[in-house]
């Protein structure tokens, strides 16, 4: 029997080296102790090299051993496998994923197939059975020659198999290492970035498993803002791999480096956790009085700090640290470069784009909370600035402001502004033509709703349905993207009919209905004005209603039992389509009763899915993402929640008796300008937030198109996956979109996508100040008008926040900090909700929360508006809550004064 014949029956042979090259290798060491000096890279690879450096600094690493490259060489040569791994691999293509597929499984087979060479088996179990106990479990890691490298990370490209017991499961899991340097993306990988195959090995590290009770991963320099003053450390339950692969979302801590000092610890809730099986690890669910607790002490972050100090110093640069604790010992798992921190850091001194000039954050903007996509950034803000100079055209204005680009959206730091400078000269002009912009501005107000319906909502509705309509995977890609421009005209066409219309008459007629009521109608014991806005069944209003009529229908079909014990991620699963198991339902019509149940959240997403967490459409909407909606249902099922139809019901009375009141005790003029004011006051209230909730009408389909778009250039290998289309600027993907139809080589986007990703993430982390410069007045018509920004530009450091009262009330209770759709299932009944804005889709958070605070917001922003509706406080326009709180901290909201005041003796952990 031939040698290769031999492998393929499973029998060891020796490695007979045939040529003086398979001599000189054969000469390196199979094995090497963990710490040994020798373990370079080229022997044990990055991994390796790395955790060797570790352990002779006497840093806390597992006990192990390197299976050096020359052992997967010697696998190689002895199963023949060099030239048919060469000739599968060339006939793939990087731009073709089918073909990477069939060469990665082709490849697989191949070493499935193969036997461990007898010197190299032999050394591995004698290392092995070194260790310690009779088997013990070992975590059993892949660890390439080009891995963790400073200029190229390919973590993650390769395997790791952890709780391995016995040698035959050891010499099983060393072959899948070796065999994982020929996955399907580590061939495209190399491939896209000009690596050889012929020059990576491959080499395995066998350690010691650590059966840890936490785990995690930690930065020696803040991965967001890049600041190097800042160690982040990220902690979870049981091993690790839960928190590498992204199935639990971690605690975050950051320290400052020098001090050790806890700069914040937010508590995730963290639903899963690695654990150990029999035959390797499995996730479980995290017991829910374990979910929401600290997952690290003071102590154990004290220790993890110090290491991380130790390994900063050690390699002198910033590093990315695993780490383990099991019982009171803490090991470190590995240490490699953070290779994502920017270099084109964010300006945090918040220069002016041009000189001279001036700067907000206001209208529109309240709905972009965060730094937009590039691709909206650079798609959508010049279709908003399109609409915005044709509205000013219609006002006669459009000769003011075109040549200065004024009111035109613009980006600083990625966060969108406004051009608001009006120099001398206009206002000069403007006020020379005062009387006939005056007399047309009067009549845009005055047919307001019917210039929204008829030039706002209808064609932006009419565009929508033709796209809705159309199978996408069949329509080139130019003709999806001039389908997307066409919605985002639509979009912003709608959007600016509000703005010049239902916005100010909303504005004005409150505001004119609260001073009339106050000067001429108002006695001593009578409610306050705001009391005769309540109460109407807006659209915000009635989607909670409907979640909440959704929850009750679920109660009395017997489904409640299903919806609250079932995980959140695996019941958005399962309304996709996936019936649950025949033991999680009633025995009795459970199948029809689940199949109602999705059909009327089905209708419910047709409904109100569409309405926008955040403008920017990057992000997601309700009916991308259905996590939050659930969220809503569980807690109306569980009963933790008032009924919003009792709740309105009870304002709508309050507000009708009243008017009632009102006209008992009133007679004559009085009167008759009350009635008037307060029928057009009665009628925006509730158009103003009809209106706004559909501003992302398109958005469901355009999303759609756009990741139709994507999905086509992640087949083609241009970007990772069909997400990243949103991190193309509109350039970028207009020269996509034309290869894509030509069948041309496509541009490859990754690396600049990823710098693009790590610098958002750098500004996110910033507070935008609300108007540029930050400091000295801003100026419109003469009028200083920077106290009437939705914002505070300033704060003092002390324990209040000052903000503008939008709701009234005093309440005191624990901080729930959110930052998008994503946590909301962070927040509890009673928590008071800060937050930078709230949008429409943020209302079924409402039910729970005890108070409102926001970053950005007015009297008349949404978030003031229904938390009026549901009588609980409202400070709006802090400019930096969500910065200056820590979930979980006590906080008083009072909305009378408008203020919020931190109790500095309650820690964020308790």
């Amino acid at each position: 029997m031939s040698q290769q014949s031999s492998a393929r029956h499973g029998v060891e042979q020796p490695f007979i080296p045939s040529s003086a090259t398979e001599r000189s290798q054969l000469l390196a060491p199979l094995i090497l102790p963990l710490a040994a000096s020798d373990a370079t890279l080229d022997l044990v690879g990055g991994k390796g090299a790395s955790l060797a450096r570790l352990a002779i600094a006497g840093l806390p690493v597992p006990p192990g051993f390197h299976i050096t490259t020359a052992a997967y060489r010697s696998f190689v040569a002895a199963n023949q496998l060099e030239d048919a791994i060469f000739s599968i691999v060339d006939s793939a293509h990087a731009d073709d994923p089918a073909s990477l597929e069939i060469a990665a499984s082709q490849i697989q087979a191949l070493f499935a197939a193969g036997s461990v060479p007898v010197d190299a088996a032999h050394a591995i179990r004698h290392a092995y059975a070194a260790l310690s106990t009779v088997d013990p479990p070992v975590a059993v890691r892949s660890s390439a020659t080009a891995e963790d490298l400073p200029e190229l990370s390919f973590a993650g490209q390769q395997e790791t198999y952890l709780n391995i017991s016995g040698e035959e499961h050891l010499l099983d899991a060393i072959k899948r290492c070796w065999a994982s340097l020929w996955t399907a993306r580590a061939i495209g990988y190399r491939a896209r970035h000009g690596i050889s195959s012929a020059s990576v090995h491959l080499a395995v590290v066998v350690q010691a498993l650590v059966k840890a009770d936490v785990a995690g991963i930690m930065f020696t320099a803040n991965p967001l803002t890049s600041a190097r003053d800042q160690i982040v450390i990220n902690a979870a339950w049981g091993l690790g791999e839960a928190i590498v692969s992204g199935a639990v979302t971690p605690d975050t801590i950051v320290v400052d480096k020098s001090s050790g000092s806890i700069l914040s610890y937010e508590i995730a809730d963290k639903a899963l956790h690695t654990v150990r099986t029999t035959t390797g690890t499995t996730e479980e669910a995290v017991p829910d009085e374990r979910r929401r607790i600290a997952a690290l002490t003071s102590t154990q972050t004290a220790v993890l700090v110090d290491f991380a100090r130790r390994i900063e110093q050690l390699y002198e640069q910033p590093m990315d640290i695993e780490w383990a604790i099991e019982g009171v010992r803490c090991f470190i798992l590995q240490a490699r470069p953070i290779t994502t921190l920017s270099t084109a850091a964010v300006d945090p001194a918040w220069a002016v784009p041009r000189p001279n000039r001036q700067y907000a954050r206001a209208s529109v903007i309240e709905l972009l909370p965060e730094p937009l996509s590039p691709l909206f950034a650079t798609l959508a803000l010049p279709r908003w600035n399109q609409a915005m100079l044709g509205m000013l055209d219609e006002l006669g204005l459009a000769d003011l402001m075109i040549e200065a680009d004024n009111f035109q959206l613009t980006t600083v730091n990625g966060y969108a502004y406004y051009d608001t400078t009006f120099t001398p000269a206009q206002t000069r002009a403007f006020l020379r033509h005062t009387p006939e912009f005056a007399s047309f501005a009067s009549r845009v107000l005055g047919n307001a709703r019917q210039r929204w319906q008829e030039r706002g909502r209808q064609p932006y509705t009419e565009v929508v349905r033709q796209w809705q309509a159309r199978e996408l995977s069949a329509i080139p890609a130019a003709q999806l993207l001039d389908g997307v421009q066409a919605i985002l005209e639509a979009a912003a066409q709608h959007y600016l009919a509000i703005q010049s219309g239902i916005l100010p008459s909303a504005y004005l007629s409150e505001m004119l209905f609260t001073q009339v009521y106050n000067l001429l109608i108002k006695r001593r014991d009578d409610p306050p004005a705001l009391t005769f806005l309540l109460g109407f069944a807006s659209m915000p209003i009635l989607a909670e209603e409907s979640l909440y009529d959704l929850a009750q229908w679920a109660r009395q079909h017997n489904l409640a039992e299903l919806i609250t014990a079932t995980p959140t991620e695996r019941l958005a699963h399962m309304l996709e389509g996936a019936l649950p198991p025949d033991d999680a339902l009633p025995p009795v019509e459970h199948t029809a009763s689940w199949l109602a149940f999705r059909e009327r959240f089905a209708q419910h997403l047709q409904r109100f899915g569409h309405m926008i967490y955040d403008l920017d459409f990057a992000k997601d909407v309700p009916a991308d993402n259905v996590a939050p909606l659930l969220e809503a249902i569980k807690v109306f099922v569980s009963d933790q929640a008032r009924n919003p139809h009792e709740r309105r019901a009870t304002t709508a009375a309050a507000r009708d008796h009243a008017a009632a009141t009102v006209l008992y005790h009133r007679r004559g003029l009085r009167l008759a300008l009350f009635w008037k004011l307060l029928r057009l006051a009665q009628t925006f209230a509730p158009l103003r937030e009809d209106a706004l909730a559909d501003v992302g009408l398109g958005w469901p389909v355009l999303r759609r198109m756009l990741r139709e778009i994507g999905r086509r250039l992640a087949a083609r290998q241009a970007i990772e996956e069909q997400d990243d289309v949103f991190w193309l600027t509109a350039d970028e993907l207009r020269g996509a979109v034309s290869a894509l139809d030509a069948d041309e080589m496509l541009q490859a986007h990754r690396d600049s996508i990823a710098r693009r990703r790590a610098t958002w993430q750098q500004a996110r982390a910033l507070t935008p100040p609300v108007a540029l410069p930050i400091q000295g007045e801003l100026r419109f018509l003469g009028i200083d008008y920077r106290p009437w920004l939705p914002a505070q530009s300033e704060q003092s450091q002390d324990s209040t926040i000052k903000g503008i009262g939008a709701s009234p009330g005093r309440i005191t209770g624990r901080a729930c900090v959110l930052r998008g759709p994503e946590e909301f299932a962070r927040m509890q009944p009673g928590d008071i909700l800060v937050a930078k804005i709230t949008t429409p889709a943020w209302t079924p958070l409402f039910a729970l929360a005890r108070a409102i605070v926001t970053d950005v917001g007015g009297p008349l922003s949404h978030g003031s508006i229904v938390a009026r509706e549901y009588r609980i406080p409202a400070v709006m326009g802090t400019g930096v809550a969500t910065k200056r709180i820590q979930s979980g901290q006590i906080v008083t909201v009072d909305g009378d004064s408008g203020t919020v005041t931190i109790d500095s003796a309650e820690s964020v952990a308790a």
